[in-house]
């Protein structure tokens, strides 16, 4: 394999590579634009043919990273919830599309990434008022991250250029502590809420751990007052301004032993329920 420079303007080269097409066997060539001395254009051809012999050259493309990013996010839209689906979308095209968007996929490299998250902390947002807060950052770095490392695996990329940024690079989250109320206070919340319709998902959420999307998916058939246990089996999603039922994170269904303190609550909202239904099924009609 050869492969050699010519100058195109001071400081502006091309390099060419002599390759073997696999299917035909014929010679043909790929042209690679390098900006530097002629000593440093030689020793990037002396890369590029090492590459080449080692398996792990890439020939020129000119896929931007939003073009990618669009790519990748059609390719992992039947394996994520919808949800999912949106806030990677917003996070790669809302976010990190318009700080590397044009920066071309086989030219990005770790500074590129710094350099976008610092603009981004300093003044990121759509609407132009400030900055975005490290924690949305560090989101766009997880999606980013694992946008790039299906490039590697779609052999668009040698390395994820991702994976190369150190955590000190990267703009730090605060941890701020997580107000919290005691068992008091728990109490004194739930018996304001007594009369309202919010008292039991309230009571569900605060005895049993279940997350507000599971609470909002809860049937009757879930509740076994026989063994004391209810079964969490799926979640409502809202997306946007729409809400759907899915499984529950990870498909698991898992089961929650209800104390005594919601059973009787449980019994109870249910008698109402089932008297607000007969009085209304024997209201006179019109």
């Amino acid at each position: 394999m050869r492969g050699h420079i010519r100058l195109r303007s001071p400081g502006h080269y091309a390099i060419i590579i002599d390759l073997i097409d696999a299917t035909t066997g014929k010679r043909r060539r790929k042209w690679h634009s390098f900006t530097g001395t002629k000593r440093q254009a030689q020793v990037e051809c002396a890369r590029l043919i090492a590459a080449k012999q080692g398996g792990t050259y890439l020939e020129p493309n000119k896929t931007t990273l939003r073009q990618f990013l669009e790519k990748w996010l059609e390719h992992i839209k039947p394996n994520v919830s919808q949800g999912t689906h949106q806030r990677y979308s917003e996070l790669a095209l809302k976010n990190i599309v318009p700080l590397l968007g044009e920066v071309i996929l086989s030219k990005l490299n770790p500074i590129h990434i710094s350099a976008a998250y610092a603009r981004a902390v300093a003044g990121g947002r759509r609407n132009g008022k400030g900055g975005l807060a490290p924690r949305t950052v560090h989101h766009m770095h997880r999606v980013l991250r694992g946008a790039l490392a299906q490039g590697v695996k779609w052999n668009m990329l040698v390395r994820n250029p991702a994976d190369m940024l150190e955590k000190k690079d990267r703009p730090k989250i605060e941890r701020k502590p997580v107000a919290v109320i005691d068992a008091a206070d728990t109490m004194v919340t739930l018996e304001a809420a007594r009369n309202s319709r919010l008292f039991v998902p309230m009571l569900l959420g605060s005895v049993c751990g279940i997350r507000r999307g599971e609470i909002c998916a809860l049937r009757w058939r879930n509740v076994n007052f026989d063994t004391g246990q209810l079964s969490v089996t799926h979640s409502i999603e809202q997306i946007r301004k729409a809400c759907r039922e899915k499984e529950t994170k990870g498909s698991k269904c898992r089961t929650v032993a209800m104390p005594s303190l919601l059973i009787d609550e449980l019994k109870a909202w249910r008698a109402r329920e089932s008297t607000g239904i007969l009085a209304a099924w024997h209201a006179p009609r019109w």
